[in-house]
């Protein structure tokens, strides 16, 4: 863990096939910590979907980051980061395909999703209200 600062949190992992273990379980861990149970199960999944991606196109290290936004609109943030540039592409898996349906779910599960670029590489992130 690098830092978990009242509303924040992140991680490094490296790229390794292990690291979707540890997202998985930081994330939830952490999500514990905030009261926030309810949320840990489905942010433990997309992570799992956006760190894979992330071993499977990329090299380097895979950044994980939870943003607890307050508001009206309580929201979870989370955002996983890896030194690929290219932005993902959302793409329509056929039933024989073994793989291609992550990002369906990160959008489908998600309030809101999106890339942006980053210093070095990118950022994908996908927003989870907060039920209040």
């Amino acid at each position: 863990m690098i830092d978990t600062d009242g509303d924040c949190a992140e991680w490094t992992f490296p790229a390794e096939p292990g690291a979707v273990r540890a997202a998985r379980a930081a994330v939830r861990g952490q999500l514990h910590g905030w009261d926030l149970d309810c949320l840990a199960d489905l942010a433990a999944l997309l992570v799992s979907e956006l760190v894979t991606n992330s071993l499977r196109h990329a090299t380097g290290p895979i950044g994980v980051r939870l943003v607890r936004l307050g508001g009206l609109d309580d929201t979870l943030r989370v955002e996983v980061s890896d030194p690929l540039p290219d932005p993902p592409r959302e793409r329509v898996a056929h039933p024989e395909d073994e793989s291609g349906r992550g990002l369906q779910l990160v959008a489908g599960s998600s309030r809101r999703w999106g890339t942006r670029p980053g210093a070095s590489g990118k950022t994908v992130w996908f927003e989870l209200a907060v039920p209040g």
